[in-house]
């Protein structure tokens, strides 16, 4: 360990002050060691943003050689997401409690070690258990990476961080289809869709080497103890939510899925009850109810479940359209792809050269591109039809990508930006949380709004005019957005 990152670890953790009394703001460490930290985190980050969706366009191989039925593939994929937005509320108190560095190593190992399991799996329960294991593992390392960022980057440098956060997460679950795609054709080593999961192994390994030696510890030093009964609430609440959100369009939304719901909410308002006791009791609950009070997270999170939604209805109607609608090739389709991810590069650097100065504005700006920009490719589906190539289908969605590049990259900055140091690890976890709800309930939708208009099997211009149709909402959920938006501020303090 260098001398600079000793430093910057010792001031993160010494002289703890007295129960009760605030926690001291950590030091900026030097540069050297904030770029190291940075690369380590967001290189975890960027595991589990492919990871959520990387197994999409490798669904049919893993079918085809471990002989996964229809409900197991679906498992596959939900067993990931499900684990992942349950764990992620205590995943950020754990680091709050323990040390975030402490939380992020042992999430980021035990997330290599699934990713092993996944690569060598010979059926689908062990992949499914694998998976599960994976976002768990998920759950507490990734609000480790916000609070890292948040602790460690002092205000003038933390809305690049943050931008560039932002920005990983929004490419990662993007590029995440098209590098499943091209890993399993290139049948590597002849191990087929195997290298999906074994891509992690390097680069875990090096996030768990570098970040041993050079990542800071931080944490809440007037924090309490655990809050198993909050976790086992919190847990339930959402697991009732969104499991039949995730699993309901598959069986046709049944009774149960809604009852299911509704249980979710009444468990989720005794949490809240839980929670306020717990906080009189001790002052120590597994989410710190006070966060809620500042008008920039709790619009901020309201966006970014909104983002989230937005997310899960469009990217797979929209690969939908290309394929089904327009008969193009999952490569032609992953052109599409690519250059929504070129614009999303784009908006972020753009948002964040101007956000400390024009704060809400240019998320704002950006939501208000992208609903313009769908809205004319309303116009073009429905003029033009199944005659768009590819060129016509990928060249709208630059300018989409750009606006929601400009959305991503500063929302977690002006979210965040003013919670305390000692409170980052459950803001995390909170933020983190909001887009795994958004993107289960987005998902859920496109069953509603699209699936419903179009039958199994259809393809030509009824998937057209479903996706058309489709547009609208997300146009609506990008102006509900800018007006959420609203409440953040106007800038940075350092703007």
């Amino acid at each position: 360990m260098s001398h600079d990152t000793h430093q910057a670890t010792t001031t993160a953790t010494s002289n703890p002050p007295r129960a009760g009394s605030p926690a001291p703001a950590q030091a900026p460490a030097p540069a050297r060691a904030r770029a190291i930290t940075l690369a380590v985190v967001l290189t975890a980050e960027l595991m589990n943003a492919l990871d959520g969706s990387v197994v999409y366009t490798a669904l049919p191989s893993i079918a085809a050689d471990t002989g996964a039925t229809t409900a197991a593939l679906q498992w596959i994929d939900a067993a990931y997401v499900l684990t992942f937005a349950l764990g992620l509320i205590t995943g950020g108190r754990l680091g709050d409690l323990y040390g975030r560095r402490r939380i992020f190593l042992a999430g980021t190992a035990v997330f290599t070690l699934s990713s092993l399991l996944c690569g060598i799996a010979g059926g689908p329960d062990l992949l499914i258990a694998a998976r599960v294991l994976q976002g768990a593992a998920a759950a507490a390392m990734v609000p480790q990476v916000l609070a890292t960022l948040h602790v460690t980057f002092d205000e003038g440098s933390r809305a690049k961080a943050f931008g560039l956060y932002g920005t990983v997460m929004s490419l990662g679950s993007v590029i995440g289809p098209v590098l499943g795609g091209v890993l399993t054709q290139a049948d590597l080593f002849g191990l087929g869709w195997r290298p999906i999961f074994l891509i992690n192994l390097p680069i875990g390994i090096a996030a768990v080497v570098l970040g041993r030696r050079c990542l800071p510890e931080s944490h809440d030093r007037t924090a309490g103890t655990l809050d198993p009964l909050g976790m086992f609430l919190s847990a339930l609440g959402l697991l009732l939510i969104t499991l039949p959100l995730t699993m309901g369009g598959e069986h046709g939304w049944p009774l149960w899925t809604f009852a299911m719901m509704a249980a979710g909410l009444l468990v989720l308002t005794g949490f809240l009850v839980q929670q306020r006791a717990k906080l009189r009791k001790d002052g120590s609950p597994l989410v710190v109810l006070s966060l809620f009070t500042g008008r920039a997270f709790s619009s901020g999170l309201a966006t970014q479940l909104a983002f989230g939604l937005l997310s899960g209805v469009f990217f797979l109607s929209w690969v939908l359209f290309m394929q089904n609608g327009l008969g193009l090739t999952p490569g032609e389709a992953a052109v599409g792809f690519v250059v929504a991810s070129l614009g999303e590069m784009g908006g972020a650097w753009l948002a964040m050269s101007l956000v400390a100065r024009h704060g809400r504005a240019v998320p704002q700006a950006g939501a208000l591109l992208a609903a313009l920009t769908l809205a004319g490719y309303h116009h073009l589906i429905t003029t033009v039809g199944t005659g768009m190539g590819t060129v016509a289908a990928a060249a709208p969605m630059l300018a989409v990508g750009f606006g929601l590049g400009m959305i991503g990259a500063p929302l977690a900055d002006l979210t965040l930006g003013r919670v305390p140091h000692r409170h980052a690890g459950s803001a995390s976890g909170l933020f983190n949380t909001g887009t795994q709800l958004g993107i289960a309930l987005g998902t859920a939708l496109t069953t509603v709004i699209f699936f419903t208009h179009i039958g199994a099997g259809i393809r030509g211009p009824a998937v057209n005019t479903a996706f058309a149709d489709s547009l609208w909402y997300v146009v609506g959920t990008l102006i509900a957005m800018g007006a959420l938006m609203q409440l953040l501020p106007q800038r940075t303090r350092t703007g």
